[in-house]
């Protein structure tokens, strides 16, 4: 087991929600839980108690329940959750009409705004009213190209509330990868702002989207909310209409659309690094009780809580963030950079708006950490008590550092999913230690174990990440994809009738979790399977590397490890400095491990949520096609990776 880190102490145990929800859950079972994991198998085993416990526990709101918690629980696909329930995503998010603050809102610039969710209540009426006026209903797509602002999660709000189905991008998109995502979705309004900020400069989204609607016919009413501008001119979008002219502004209540539990209620894509992105369709109650389930349980949310995760629109970690607004939490967005206007940015925003919860990714922690910031000699922090990474495995590296230099008493939780399940198979959990590198458990009613090739359970062993009993954030399936054929394909073709995740994963002696990395970029050099997330642990280590990036090539009928490594600026790989990677990455791994090649680049290619994108380096590298470069942040930074001598 590796080192802890931190231990909660008897008081913060007790009042967690999740042990109170773990005696209630003992009064129901006639029997008390022992410890965490006698609780999880227990939720794993006994799903229809569990989830409809759940579902009081989170106190969700719908017109009706049903007799019924779980149908065909023995199909994946096809079990059905709560068959008889009539519910709607948004009434649960704006149960609360008080004055408490719903959203805070920041930018790079300064710019502060905020908004109780009697205001917020008051705002989703009034684009509902406009939306119904406009001819959306249940089951019409309604999209934005937008940055993470207050008008966002009412535009998104409001659509739920009348039944639509919302799907977003974020305003960094090219219009290859605008078309590639709403030419599938067919959205019918479209949302923008005039544009977005980041490091310091202001971009406009209104000419992007001029280029790009004429290849968007489904669309019928573009929304601009206005940003940067107060009157954006609209005058090269025939038909725009700003955002106070489509709302009414004399509506006052909400006529929540009452859905199916199933029924469809975000649309997100995934990276598409390899083709066109999949279109994945998400429930209305699927989101709902999954997210009450994380946010209550594993992250601890209470009423009294600040929850601020720095992420963009085109992320699943927004849709997440902004269901914690059903828990009565207040949210923190942000649109810039977290860079912007210094390094220590998002930190004078936990101080100055005393954020309790504080999400980031793995990226963004390692760059602290590399850029010598040491928020706990800068910023006081004292509200702060937990903060959640994903996006990438977290290195005990990271783990330590943030103990060492941002604060030793908090829950650091680092957690896996994704945007195909819209949430996480392993999580946080306030009543458990940290251990250096590890998420902390598996979440609750899911049904997470680690297979080999063969369909078994490796035991303490590496495998792929597996889930073997349904669970209600499972997708719908892909938008427009007749006979679920290419979802079946995607999550079932493995093993029959289970979910294979595509993680390369190990489950550790005390119930925790370590991602090695994607399963299709595993390693494989003499048929010894490798994470990359092993070599990246050793390479960080090393003080002249920034960050990197490693492949398996084909080679003489084997595969060889070749490591490509971005150094600080001003050095230069030399055989001193390649000798200390390798004996770095021998010393604490394998001689396996070891890469044949190390060269020196000048960019990583990265997904737009910070992802490594292992495979389309190795495609480049092999001379083969990559896809989808609009799913990239800096597509341009594949080239560096052609027809390099060194591999030849």
């Amino acid at each position: 087991m590796n080192a802890k880190l931190w231990q909660p102490g008897a008081e913060r145990v007790e009042r967690s929600n999740l042990q109170r929800f773990m005696q209630l859950a003992g009064e129901r079972a006639g029997r008390p839980f022992v410890d965490y994991d006698d609780f999880y198998r227990w939720s794993v085993e006994q799903p229809e108690a569990f989830w409809s416990l759940m579902w009081d526990f989170g106190g969700v709101r719908a017109s009706a329940r049903g007799d019924e918690v779980l149908v065909d629980g023995d199909r994946m696909p096809g079990a059905r959750w709560f068959p008889g329930a009539r519910l709607n995503y948004a009434e649960n998010l704006l149960r609360n009409r008080d004055d408490w603050p719903a959203l805070v809102f920041r930018n790079e610039a300064g710019r502060r705004d905020s908004l109780s969710f009697a205001g917020l209540y008051r705002r989703v009426a009034q684009l509902a009213a406009g939306l119904r006026r406009a001819g959306v209903g249940e089951g019409d797509v309604v999209a934005g190209f937008v940055p993470n602002v207050i008008d966002t999660v009412v535009a998104m709000l409001a659509t739920a509330s009348i039944g639509g189905v919302w799907t977003s991008c974020s305003p960094d998109f090219g219009s290859q990868g605008i078309l590639d995502r709403f030419g599938q979705t067919k959205p019918k309004v479209l949302f923008t702002t005039d544009g977005y900020l980041y490091n310091g400069k202001s971009f406009d989204s209104l000419e992007k989207l001029a280029a790009v609607l004429p290849q968007l016919p489904d669309i019928e009413r573009l929304v601009v909310m206005p940003y940067l501008q107060p009157e954006p001119d609209l005058s090269q979008l025939p038909g725009a209409v700003l955002l106070d002219d489509f709302a009414d502004s004399s509506a006052t209540d909400i006529e929540f659309a009452q859905l199916a539990f199933d029924s469809p209620l975000f649309i997100l894509y995934s990276s598409g690094t390899t083709g066109a992105p999949k279109c994945i369709v998400h429930s209305v109650g699927g989101a709902l009780l999954q997210h009450l389930k994380e946010h209550q349980l594993h992250t601890d949310l209470k009423r009294e809580d600040m929850l601020f995760y720095y992420t963009t629109c085109g992320w699943m970690m927004w849709n997440w963030m902004v269901s914690a607004l059903a828990t009565g939490s207040s949210l923190v967005l942000f649109d810039g950079s977290p860079f912007a206007p210094h390094a220590s940015v998002l930190w004078d925003i936990v101080d100055e708006e005393g954020v309790t919860v504080f999400g980031t990714s793995a990226k963004y922690i390692a760059a602290q950490e590399k850029a010598g910031i040491r928020p706990r000699l800068s910023h006081r922090l004292d509200t702060l008590r937990t903060i959640l990474s994903t996006g990438s495995a977290l290195t005990h590296e990271s783990f330590e550092y943030v103990y060492r230099e941002v604060k030793a008493d908090l829950c650091l939780s680092s957690i896996s999913g994704g945007t195909d399940i819209l949430s996480c198979f392993a999580l946080g959990n306030p009543i458990l230690p940290v251990h250096a590198g590890e998420l902390q458990c598996r979440g609750l009613g899911m049904a997470v174990e680690i297979w080999g090739d063969d369909g078994q359970p490796v035991g303490a062993g590496r495998g792929e990440l597996v889930c073997t009993r349904p669970f209600p954030a499972m997708p719908i399936g892909f938008w427009n994809d007749p006979g679920d054929r290419k979802f079946r394909e995607a999550y079932f073709s493995t093993f029959d009738n289970v979910w294979a995740h595509g993680d390369y994963a190990e489950l550790m002696p005390g119930g925790g979790v370590v991602i090695h990395g994607r399963s299709d970029a595993v390693l494989n050099p003499g048929g010894v399977r490798i994470g990359t997330a092993e070599i990246y642990r050793q390479v960080e280590k090393v003080e002249a590397v920034e960050e990197a990036v490693t492949i398996g090539q084909s080679w003489d009928d084997d595969v060889r490890v070749v490591l490509f490594v971005r150094l600080r600026e001003g050095t230069t790989l030399d055989e001193a400095l390649e000798q200390e990677i390798r004996q770095t990455i021998r010393r604490n791994t394998t001689p396996r491990h070891v890469p044949a090649k190390i060269i020196q680049v000048a960019d990583i290619p990265r997904t737009r949520t910070g992802k490594i994108v292992e495979l389309a380096v190795r495609n480049v590298v092999e001379g083969k096609p990559v896809k989808n470069r609009e799913a990239l942040a800096n597509p341009e930074a594949l080239e560096l990776y052609r027809d390099l001598p060194q591999l030849m």
